[in-house]
């Protein structure tokens, strides 16, 4: 009874406080989305993140995955260890609107000159934490317990030739060093409404593998097609192949999966048929069982087309991310504390979606919940709201403040057993 009394002493003061940083949360997002940096290249963010921790008294490390920071608020009473992630990195996109704090930055990705622009919120995500740690810090003495800030670099994944994004962070020990107990995330979302949280219970958001698909033929005049083996229209049978793994051969009643091939390049000429083919897709999947089962399909399906043709497939499949698995129990035990924060009629469990998280490393390891922040300005249509990794990307400020408290309610619930 003590310690439910001591949470529900500390929440209205960090609503009170929550809502007193309101503009500094928006301050920062602005800043950041002003001055975006790209995957292991978050110098700059890193550097105002560190120096925020550290004025607030944290346990500050940096260079974590080459641009990470986190921060240890050691409570002032002994318990659980909790985790709190945000992710920093912008994207490789120009941005189209008219904001005044609009990005006009420039870098290089994989060799090309490109605009660089926060089109899918991490710049919320960071200025969102910065406000937790700051409320949190501000009552740190009557924590029963200790938090761990984590801040992220490269969730869109890491340069070509480099290492990155959870999967380092995981590699160098970020969850163990306090060995944290539980650990939250959430993301900000363009097309759910300000003032509401999506969660799901199980898979979240889905794993995240590559393939690529290089097919073998016989390179001839193009007058003379009888001549040579065609990659290019053997490539497009094993397309159209590809296609049958989701609507025919796998159980879309138990999960919803995905096969896209986005990219495809052979030959130099219009009249060469040429020697290869080459093609790389995604595979999405919210279950392991049926990740296997179209590993193998498309392995199979690929390779016998091509033999069938006379031509040869090679084929490559990477696990980029897992699934981001919400985990039950916790899941259960936090809804309380996300239905306080937000209001029962707005926290709404949601279908899952097929997009990816490297969030999903973590929660591989760790019992771990990550949820859907709403971002979109009130009574706007969903499918006018322009999507993430968009020129036109947008997000509600007024959301923000929501996200601090609902992190705060989480910890303070969490480390008091609640």
């Amino acid at each position: 009874m003590f310690l439910y009394l001591r949470s529900k002493a500390l929440k209205p003061e960090a609503k009170r406080q929550s809502d007193a940083i309101e503009s500094k949360v928006v301050a920062w997002r602005r800043d950041f989305h002003q001055h975006p940096e790209l995957s292991n290249r978050e110098f700059r963010t890193a550097e105002k993140v560190a120096a925020h921790l550290k004025s607030l008294g944290m346990e500050v490390r940096t260079g974590v995955a080459h641009t990470g920071v986190v921060g240890i608020l050691r409570g002032g009473k002994p318990g659980p260890v909790v985790g709190l992630r945000a992710d920093m990195d912008a994207l490789p996109v120009v941005e189209r609107g008219d904001l005044p704090f609009k990005s006009t930055a420039t870098s290089t990705y994989n060799g090309a000159e490109v605009g660089v622009m926060h089109a899918c919120g991490h710049d919320a995500h960071v200025a969102v934490m910065m406000g937790v740690a700051e409320v949190l810090s501000g009552m740190q003495d009557r924590l029963a317990g200790t938090v761990v800030f984590i801040f992220q670099p490269a969730e869109e994944g890491p340069p070509e030739g480099e290492q990155g994004g959870a999967e380092l962070m995981m590699k160098e020990g970020v969850l163990y060093n306090p060995k944290i107990e539980a650990l939250f995330g959430m993301h900000i979302n363009s097309q759910t409404e300000v003032g509401k949280i999506k969660y799901r219970a199980g898979g979240m958001m889905a794993a995240s593998d590559w393939f690529f698909i290089t097919v073998h033929g016989k390179q001839s005049h193009g007058s003379q097609p009888w001549n040579g083996i065609d990659p290019i229209v053997v490539s497009s049978q094993i397309i159209q192949g590809l296609q049958t793994i989701v609507s025919r051969q796998v159980d879309l009643t138990e999960q919803p999966a995905v096969v896209t091939v986005g990219k495809i390049e052979s030959g130099v000429r219009a009249n060469i048929i040429p020697e290869k083919a080459e093609m790389v897709g995604t595979i999405r999947t919210l279950d392991t069982a049926m990740q296997r089962q179209i590993h193998e399909r498309l392995i199979r399906t690929a390779t016998m087309i091509a033999e069938s043709a006379g031509a040869r497939a090679e084929v490559r499949i990477e696990n980029k991310t897992p699934v981001t698995y919400n985990d039950p129990a916790l899941t259960a035990r936090s809804l309380p504390s996300l239905r306080e924060a937000a209001g029962e009629e707005n926290v709404i469990e949601q279908k899952p979606r097929t997009g990816a998280e490297d969030f999903g490393f973590f929660a591989q390891k760790v019992p771990a919940l990550y949820f859907y922040l709403g971002g979109m300005p009130k009574g706007k249509n969903p499918d006018e709201a322009a999507a993430h990794h968009t020129p036109d990307f947008y997000i509600d400020e007024s959301g923000l403040t929501l996200g601090v408290r609902a992190f705060c309610y989480l910890v303070l619930d969490y480390l008091e057993g609640k």
